[in-house]
């Protein structure tokens, strides 16, 4: 049997577009490893065990930013051949972006958003830099790292658990600027919608990719593994919340 040629795919989308079940089907479905980072929920339950995501202000957002960029670079570079992306190094910046024009809290409530904003105004100048700066090196990699992206579409709402800290317009301006972003690197991309298992299959013959598991029992293993995830990081919350003043355990409440 021929060997496989190597590929760095990316699984590419704005909040809540199916990235990371349509990435790890694919995973199961290609055989082809999924680079594995920490999500951004997990990364706020241990670097900032104390907040809700709605309450991270600018200097913890950039804490987060930079905590992804490390997790997906070490988990990219840890694959010897190909491997499969949940997103890429150019999603913080691009969501940092989309901050930039909407404010720091654009799913918070509106008195929360005027007051971030008028707290962060003195910042902005720095912001613009630090932003312009990041976006450099993460276009600089994503040009160096990936072959192609599938680029997942805004078709449905956000999934309304609560923990998404953006807006359906944040979403709208992350998915026009990951696309402006690609044309602008060159670097090959499709956009595929549908159900999860039309593009499962449409990915698999769009790069003619293997085909070890079928498609419908992959994204059932892939369901189980994300819903056994998001378990074990709500379990994780609840275990930290115990030690929180009562006042932020009815905060977080509130928050969902």
């Amino acid at each position: 049997m021929p060997r496989q040629p190597r590929i760095h795919l990316a699984v590419s989308g704005s909040y809540s577009s199916g990235k990371t079940t349509t990435a790890e089907a694919l995973s199961v479905a290609t055989g082809i490893p999924r680079a594995d980072a920490l999500t951004a929920r997990e990364i706020v339950v241990d670097l900032v065990p104390r907040k809700h995501f709605q309450q991270l202000g600018a200097t913890e957002l950039l804490m987060l930013g930079l905590r992804r960029f490390e997790e997906r670079v070490q988990s990219e570079a840890e694959q010897p051949g190909s491997f499969i992306a949940d997103g890429s190094v150019l999603h913080e910046w691009v969501y940092g972006e989309a901050r930039m024009r909407l404010g720091m809290n654009p799913g918070a409530p509106l008195p929360r958003r005027a007051v971030v904003r008028v707290v962060t105004t003195p910042m902005m100048p720095f912001l613009r830099q630090y932003m312009q700066a990041y976006g450099i090196v993460a276009k600089e990699r994503a040009k160096r790292m990936y072959d192609v992206f599938i680029h997942l579409p805004v078709e449905f709402r956000m999934d309304p658990d609560g923990h998404r800290p953006v807006s359906e317009e944040y979403r709208d301006v992350a998915d026009r600027l990951l696309i402006e972003t690609l044309h602008e690197l060159r670097i090959p991309y499709h956009v595929v919608g549908g159900t999860v298992a039309e593009r499962v299959e449409r990915v698999v013959d769009l790069l003619d990719l293997p085909l070890v598991v079928p498609i419908d029992e992959a994204i059932r293993i892939a369901s189980h593994r994300i819903a056994r995830s998001k378990e074990m990081v709500a379990e994780r919350q609840l275990a930290n919340q115990a030690s929180w003043p009562l006042h932020r355990r009815l905060l977080a409440a509130v928050h969902g």
